[in-house]
C-alpha cells in the first residue's frame, strides 16, 4: 500500500479537521486510564505527536477517531510496560516541602484515585470501573462510553472481534458483580 504524501497545508488541513475534533474524547480516555490529570495530558499530546509524525500513513475517509484512539492506547500500554519496569521514585524536594510546612498535621488521603474521581461519575461507579483489570475496563470505557462498535474496538485494541465480545461480557459481568449491593442500595433489584 503506497502512503499518501501530503503538503504541509494539507497536513495541516487533515491534522485539524479530522484530528482535533476528537480532543476531549481523547482526554476523557486518557484519564480514566491513566487516574491522572497531568499524565491524560501528556498522553493526548504524545498521541497528537505521532498522529501528525505519522500522517502519512492514515487513510483519509477512515474513522480518525478509531485511529487516534489506537495510538493513545498503544502509547499508554507502552508506556505502562516502562514504568513498570522501572524502580518507584521519590521527589525529596517535594518530601521536605511537605514537612516543613502548615499541612504537615492535616491527614492525608491514602487514595489519589479517589479523589481524582470525585466529581466524575458515581464514586461507586468509578471505584468499581477503575478496579478492573484494564483490559476490561478499557473495553468498558471504549464500547459504553465513547460508542465505539465491536469492529472499531478490535482495529484499536489489535484483537480478534471475538475477543472484543468475550473480554466485554465479562468486563460486564465484573461490573455488575462489584456493583449489586450498590445497585440494591438504591432500590434498582
Amino acid at each position: 500500500m503506497a502512503k499518501n504524501q501530503y503538503s504541509d497545508e494539507q497536513k495541516n488541513k487533515v491534522f485539524n479537521e479530522e484530528f482535533m475534533p476528537h480532543i476531549d474524547s481523547l482526554y476523557n480516555f486518557a484519564h480514566r486510564l491513566t487516574f491522572d490529570e497531568d499524565d491524560a495530558k501528556d498522553l493526548v499530546q504524545d498521541t497528537y505527536l505521532k498522529a501528525y509524525r505519522f500522517i502519512e500513513s492514515f487513510e483519509q475517509g477512515t474513522n480518525a477517531k478509531a485511529w487516534l484512539f489506537r495510538i493513545l492506547k498503544n502509547s499508554f500500554i507502552n508506556d505502562f510496560r516502562k514504568k513498570s519496569k522501572q524502580p518507584p521514585k521519590v521527589d525529596y524536594q517535594e518530601v521536605e516541602t511537605f514537612y516543613n510546612s502548615d499541612d504537615v498535621d492535616r491527614p492525608i488521603t491514602t487514595d489519589l484515585r479517589a479523589e481524582t474521581l470525585k466529581d466524575m461519575i458515581g464514586d461507586e461507579i468509578s471505584n468499581a470501573l477503575n478496579s478492573l483489570d484494564v483490559d476490561f475496563r478499557t473495553v468498558i470505557i471504549l464500547c459504553d462510553l465513547e460508542g465505539f462498535k465491536y469492529d472499531e474496538m478490535a482495529k484499536i485494541l489489535d484483537i480478534p472481534i471475538g475477543t472484543v465480545r468475550s473480554r466485554l461480557h465479562r468486563a460486564r459481568n465484573l461490573l455488575k458483580e462489584k456493583l449489586s449491593s450498590y445497585a440494591k442500595k438504591m432500590g434498582y433489584i
